[in-house]
């Protein structure tokens, strides 16, 4: 025997749910959609939207006015010009001495290969603090057909920063790991990605401390190609300087400017690639000439 009621009840339960599940959908954020891919070479990664910001002029210098850093210059660009090809290549980790030239060797490799294949690499810059997003971002680069080079500048992590784990994950240990159009390009000034006291704390604290500092630096293991840059000697500094002169053009003998490139990195305490290009740029604004490229 049945309730006379029950339908009407059912029918008004069911309403209620509809209405429920209207006003959620109302509620929940659209799906992102998918980004212009050929709106530029350079974005930048935005979250908040999100979106890929395009760039309209990228901050680099040419490929080969990076001097003292041959055999990264070689081993960075190969592995670039077969990921532009369609073929394997190794995310990788470009770490050392700080104003080496790391991320200046990221862009301009990636003009470099751009400029041999018109529009072949896109760079998409991600900054540190939006680390957490990158599922999200690597969900809407998969579908797009480009090859992208997914770059952040100065990666590393402190203290209790769980970052870390999510980003071992995405770029080879997760179910999906990251897209084939993808490839992952990092700079740090440490080669674990991590200090060397957050290492060691967790040594001197775990129960199983090989366990616990194996989780720390391993991080660093999901990228084929490690790429050290150290501190430079001064024929090496001043070789930088040169190329610099030679290639913008300024009017001003070796004889004049060497002692004043040698007083400069004195004043500094360093020699780098970036203590000669603040020098050049000092250099070119006391002749009054720009630093343009003829």
């Amino acid at each position: 025997m049945t309730d006379p009621e029950r339908p009407a009840a059912d029918a008004e339960l069911s309403a209620v749910l509809t209405r429920i599940a209207d006003a959620l959908e109302r509620l929940a954020p659209p799906p992102p959609s998918a980004p212009d891919a050929n709106a530029g070479d350079a974005f930048v990664w935005q979250p908040a939207g999100p979106r890929l910001e395009p760039v309209a002029t990228v901050n680099r210098i040419p490929l080969d006015l990076l001097q003292g850093i041959e055999s990264q210059r070689r081993q960075l660009y190969e592995n670039t010009r077969r990921f532009a090809d369609g073929l394997p290549a190794n995310n990788a980790l470009l770490w050392g001495a700080r104003g080496a030239g790391k991320s200046s060797l990221v862009k301009a490799v990636h003009a470099e290969i751009n400029a041999e294949r018109a529009g072949a690499l896109a760079l998409v810059e991600i900054h540190r603090e939006d680390i957490p997003t990158l599922p999200t971002l690597l969900t809407l680069l998969k579908r797009l057909d480009r090859r992208f080079i997914l770059f952040c500048d100065d990666l590393s992590f402190d203290g209790q920063d769980a970052a870390y784990k999510s980003l071992k994950a995405v770029l080879e240990g997760g179910v999906e790991g990251r897209p084939e159009n993808v490839v992952f390009y990092a700079t740090s000034n440490r080669r674990h990605l991590m200090p060397r006291d957050m290492i060691e704390n967790e040594r001197s604290t775990a129960i199983n401390p090989s366990e616990a500092v194996e989780e720390k630096v391993s991080l660093s293991d999901r990228f084929g190609l490690w790429l050290g840059f150290h501190n430079c000697d001064q024929e090496t500094f001043l070789a930088m300087i040169r190329a610099y002169v030679e290639a913008y053009d300024l009017p001003a003998t070796e004889e004049d400017w060497r002692p004043q490139a040698i007083e400069w990195s004195v004043t500094r305490g360093a020699r780098s690639g970036r203590v000669a290009w603040q020098f050049v740029q000092d250099l070119a604004g006391r002749l009054g000439k720009p630093l343009t490229l003829g």
